[in-house]
């Protein structure tokens, strides 16, 4: 149903399930799926797809520019998948031209309040971003990723699956999988044992987990503590975390305090 207040745009693509409050504003290029409910005084708009089952609360900006001064208008998109919550004064941006062109949000995520994901970025599924967490441009985050409140995470930065951010932390390196990170500038407190219990990983995967990741960062040199970690690669958590470790990238690896 569409509220007799909404504007929604005569060649904007909308399922007949959708349901849009009053004041909504829907732009020509939004495409969007099955039993998507739009709360009132929400703006989308841009080259935007949202997937059904999606709810997206009062006061959020879908699609709008890019906040980056190299934007000049080009055609670009976001891309938002199935059964996402997206809360009030949350704003997500397509991609740019230098960046690849596209945003993407995967299923079952969380966005709380005044959460920003920037342009460029890749989130993945059944992610949680809590209020006022800020998402530079070019961000990757992986599956299962659990950010604290009032975090910000630095462009080029990617964040491994399920790991967990504690709050106010500034993520300026890359975060391995299944890592716990906090701090002012971020650094790594271990693994996220809660996490990977939660998710049904056995004592043993965990345990193994946790020796190599402090073999890893036991040596000065990371290439050492990963060749001594590979006798526990058939671990296939621990295999995931080399395997991103030797993945060339623009940002260094969050490390432990000395």
């Amino acid at each position: 149903m569409i509220n007799d207040k909404a504007i929604v745009d005569k060649n904007s693509k909308l399922d007949s399930s959708v349901e849009v409050g009053p004041f909504s504003i829907i732009g020509k290029e939004v495409k969007i799926g099955k039993n998507v409910k739009i709360l009132s005084h929400v703006n989308i708009t841009g080259d935007t797809s949202i997937s059904d089952e999606c709810e997206i609360y009062s006061f959020a900006s879908i699609g709008s520019a890019p906040q980056d001064l190299k934007f000049k208008g080009e055609k670009t998109k976001l891309i938002i998948g199935k059964k996402n919550k997206i809360r009030e004064y949350v704003t997500i941006n397509p991609g740019t031209e230098h960046g690849g062109g596209i945003t993407t949000i995967g299923d079952n995520c969380l966005f709380m309040i005044s959460s920003h994901i920037a342009h460029d970025c890749k989130i993945g599924n059944n992610v949680i971003i809590a209020n006022n967490v800020a998402i530079a441009g070019h961000v990757e985050i992986d599956d299962n990723v659990i950010i604290g409140g009032n975090s910000a995470v630095q462009q080029f930065t990617r964040i491994g699956k399920f790991a967990m951010i504690g709050g106010m932390t500034g993520v300026e390196k890359d975060v391995i999988p299944y890592g716990l990170v906090t701090g002012n500038r971020s650094h790594l407190e271990g693994i996220n044992i809660i996490g990977l219990k939660r998710a049904g990983y056995s004592s043993d995967e965990i345990n193994g987990l946790n020796q190599a990741v402090k073999l890893i960062f036991s040596n000065v040199l990371l290439k050492n503590g990963i060749t001594e970690a590979k006798k526990f690669s058939n671990l296939k958590t621990v295999s995931e975390v080399i395997s991103f470790l030797e993945r060339s990238e623009k940002r260094a690896i969050c490390r432990p305090l000395k």
